[in-house]
């Protein structure tokens, strides 16, 4: 069933897409149609060659899939999109030493990030080293005392332990002395990672990162536990070049994939080339619920449906997040290597747990910093980077904050949450066209930072109190020239309008054969025109749920989370009648045991005030 479009209107007097003419809505944006009109053209001949809806065809010229990339886009394969992993610099020396430790038994030490990545891709180097009866363990670093990544003490106490090998993902890239440390003690060192890196490395045995500068391999999208998975291949390649399973079983990598899909979402890299097969692949996978950790993460989640994108982005990653914000952060990383359901069931409840724990500090002090970068725009409305800190804020909801802040006044803000000995632990997160990582690692070069990295639109730093004021000002003036005007710059892109009668499994089919969407290839978003909200209220205390009737009085049912008290909440409710144009992305919702299609409002415009 072919969904109905509606007309779009085409601003003849700019060169911007307008789309239902409206040019400032709730949240502030003026939208337009995502198909620029030279694609318009690629879109028809897409859906012609190969037999596709109109629809699709204006879903995929509008994210750049061009006519031949068209079957490979609809369904990516590892096959088809995985590279040689020998293209990564230092892929071979990695997979030799990891080899070797596996033939000689050798102990060795797993020392990751606490997010999600971080545990994905220690649990999957854990779960292929226990596959090979290697003695393994997991170290992740308190976050609130030991900060991100590697440390002398750690590294020190690792080696004392008996590590032979120290394995370090999602992390490692600029830890020169502590990785130093290592060697000195007569341990070898494996880093891999995915972080932007300085032209200096650290003295290591193999170092793979895509996007270390010398590597050349074009992979710099994935993230730490893509690259992982990777090296496993490579791993499982020279065992086998070896001998190594001569009449005995290769380990099924294709089974870990539903981490590594995990990891992928959750952190939020592009979901283009060989990322969207991780997903899509990883999926599957996750459906069969062959991992104990997953399955029971997402039974204390209430998950009862196959599981998507959004699901692993803001149902299981945040509880996995949630041990290394506010928790022990290990235990998303057991969680995800272990093989007992009575230790997962466990986990699986704490880590659920802390997560409404975060929920409720993240509210407290984002209040705070909302207040503080309010002022900050209003004292300077062409600030290049916000930056907001206080002595009672949790270092483990800094990001999540910084996050808020950016939807909110769109430029960069950098959170910081001090303790007493006067350091601070901020996140920084970024709009498209300013590169935080590469301003971070400048900022540590010119000597106002103890320890900083990350990439192009997240980034975290260690700041002394008494260099804020050179750090704020060395990010401006460093952000400056590419922040001008990102302010202005608020668009709200949408591919096709419709009415509610539109919103049908069959269009939810559709949109399906064009996932999974994410970072770098945007999830459909629809304008519902002149629609009348014809109930609405408030639940949970934060977001506004609606329904929505067209003028040929189809209805569809809406949410819009964390709404409550902001203008797209305040003109949901207090519509009166009036009709309204709502955009949002459409999504299966199964609550009560009865499955039906609702739009996940995102803005809402006023047609008499455009």
């Amino acid at each position: 069933m072919r969904p109905n479009l509606a007309t779009v209107e085409q601003d003849a007097g700019t060169a911007e897409r307008s789309f239902l003419g409206v040019t400032k809505s709730a949240r502030g944006f003026a939208w337009r149609e995502r198909l620029p009109e030279h694609q318009k053209q690629i879109a028809t001949a897409i859906s012609q060659r190969h037999g596709l809806p109109d629809l699709i065809g204006r879903v995929l010229a509008a994210r750049g899939v061009g006519l031949d990339a068209v079957p490979t886009f609809l369904d990516p394969t590892l096959k088809a999109l995985m590279p040689d992993p020998s293209t990564l610099r230092d892929m071979d020396r990695a997979a030799a030493r990891l080899a070797d430790a596996v033939q000689a038994k050798q102990n060795v030490a797993i020392f990751g990030d606490y997010d999600v990545d971080g545990a994905c891709s220690s649990a999957l180097v854990k779960r292929f080293l226990e596959f090979h009866d290697t003695p393994a363990r997991i170290y992740i670093p308190d976050r609130l005392f030991e900060g991100y990544g590697p440390n002398v003490a750690a590294i020190e106490g690792l080696v004392n332990e008996g590590a032979k090998l120290i394995v370090t993902v999602d992390c490692g890239t600029t830890s020169y002395e502590p990785l130093a440390a290592a060697r000195k003690l007569g341990a070898d060192v494996v880093v891999i990672d995915h972080h932007q890196a300085d032209e200096r490395l650290p003295d290591v045995t193999a170092l793979v990162n895509p996007n270390r500068q010398d590597d050349i391999s074009g992979q710099g999208m994935l993230c730490a536990a893509g690259v992982v998975f990777l090296v496993l291949v490579a791993t499982t390649r020279e065992l086998r070049r070896r001998g190594h399973y001569s009449g005995a079983r290769e380990p099924d990598l294709l089974a870990l994939l539903d981490m590594v899909a995990l990891a992928t979402v959750a952190d939020v890299v592009p979901l283009v080339g060989l990322n969207r097969a991780y997903v899509k692949k990883g999926l599957a996978v996750m459906r069969a619920r062959e991992n104990v950790g997953l399955t029971a993460l997402s039974d204390a989640a209430g998950l009862s449906v196959a599981p998507t994108p959004y699901h692993l982005g803001f149902i299981l990653g945040p509880r996995i997040n949630a041990g290394g914000r506010i928790g022990n952060a290990a235990l998303g990383a057991t969680l995800l290597s272990s093989s007992d359901p009575t230790e997962a069931q466990r986990i699986a409840e704490t880590l659920h747990r802390l997560n409404k724990e975060r929920k409720d500090i993240e509210t407290a002090v984002l209040e705070e910093a909302m207040a503080i970068a309010d002022r900050q725009v209003t004292d300077n409305p062409d600030r290049a980077i916000l930056v907001v800190g206080s002595d009672a804020w949790h270092k483990g909801v800094v990001g999540l904050v910084a996050s808020r802040l950016v939807e909110r006044f769109r430029r960069p803000a950098c959170v910081i949450a001090w303790d007493a000995t006067a350091m601070g632990t901020g996140s920084l997160r970024s709009v498209p066209g300013i590169d935080l990582g590469a301003a971070v690692r400048a900022a540590v070069t010119a000597g106002h930072l103890a320890k900083g990295g990350g990439h192009a639109m997240a980034a975290g730093l260690t700041v002394s109190r008494d260099s804020l004021a050179l750090l704020e000002a060395f990010l401006q003036s460093h952000l400056g020239a590419a922040a001008q005007g990102v302010g202005d710059i608020a668009h709200l892109d949408i591919d096709a309008s419709l009415v509610a009668s539109g919103a049908t499994s069959d269009l939810m089919d559709l949109i399906e054969r064009v996932s999974p969407f994410g970072q770098g290839n945007a999830e459909a978003r629809f304008a519902l025109p002149a629609h009348r909200v014809k109930f609405g209220k408030i639940i949970a205390d934060a977001h506004v749920r609606v329904i929505l009737e067209g003028g040929d009085g189809s209805r569809v049912d809406g949410v819009a989370f964390r709404a409550v008290g902001q203008p797209l909440g305040d003109l949901l409710l207090s519509a009166g009648g009036m009709p309204l144009h709502v955009a949002g992305h459409l999504r299966k919702d199964t609550w009560g045991g009865r499955e039906r299609i609702e739009m996940q409002i995102e803005d809402a415009a006023d047609p008499r005030r455009q």
